[in-house]
């Protein structure tokens, strides 16, 4: 779906390189949310604003760095809910679209361990953190609908601008939603592995879920119409 620099015609990435770079960029992406929640919450002596704050530059920052690498490979999805908006569009085969999603749970779940392995926390664990209700639903709903609309937007008119732009909404998200923006069905059910302050519990996942493939598909469908190109208009300018 990203392809701000595309590769060469002659050195189109094969479906193993794309898997990687989906299982690499995942890996770091879920690592920082994992870390830098950890790190921040440590650090700041029991204050949740500059908690989360740590949470959100990091993500940001991560995003930026790894869409900007990943991209010319994968389209740098990293989140399932990206992808599922790339095999509506066409851009992958139902088959491909599968293997991106458990490339994406794995590496991202590597990287929540790792994360806990660099904490010296332990390795395995679930969450008990509560996150629930209907405002963060919505929230989930709202941030996932955002989110998709940023990259549609910025593919359609500022391709060079995708990385900065979904580290910005990321950044933006963390604070403007009451769920802090997860928008990832990968990154969910990673952070139910985790009981730290970045996790959710197992049992609250199911209608984040819901709520991010809910958001994906609208926005795939009003993007569909609003950045359309206007075959009418091309015509007549020339």
């Amino acid at each position: 779906m990203i392809r701000d620099e595309q590769p060469r015609a002659t050195d189109h990435p094969g479906l193993p390189r794309r898997l990687a770079a989906e299982a690499i960029g995942s890996f770091f992406l879920f690592c920082t949310v994992i870390g830098s929640g950890i790190m921040g919450d440590t650090l700041s002596g029991g204050n949740v604003a500059i908690a989360l704050l740590g949470n959100t530059l990091a993500t940001g920052a991560i995003l930026f760095v790894i869409i900007l690498a990943l991209a010319p490979l994968s389209g740098a999805h990293f989140n399932p809910a990206v992808t599922l908006v790339a095999f509506i569009r066409r851009e992958l085969p139902a088959s491909e679209a599968l293997l991106y999603v458990l490339a994406q749970l794995v590496g991202g779940i590597i990287g929540v361990w790792a994360a806990h392995l660099m904490f010296d926390l332990d390795i395995l664990q679930f969450s008990t953190k509560t996150r629930t209700g209907t405002g963060q639903w919505a929230g989930e709903a709202i941030a996932t609908f955002g989110l998709i609309f940023t990259i549609l937007g910025a593919v359609r008119f500022r391709p060079s601008w995708v990385a900065p732009a979904v580290g910005l909404y990321i950044s933006a998200g963390y604070w403007f939603t009451s769920s802090t923006s997860f928008a990832n069905p990968a990154i969910t059910v990673a952070r139910g592995l985790s009981d730290t302050f970045a996790g959710i519990a197992p049992a609250d996942i199911g209608p984040f879920l819901i709520a991010q493939f809910a958001g994906a598909l609208a926005a795939g469908f009003v993007c569909g119409w609003l950045f359309a190109e206007n075959p009418g208009r091309a015509t007549s300018s020339r």
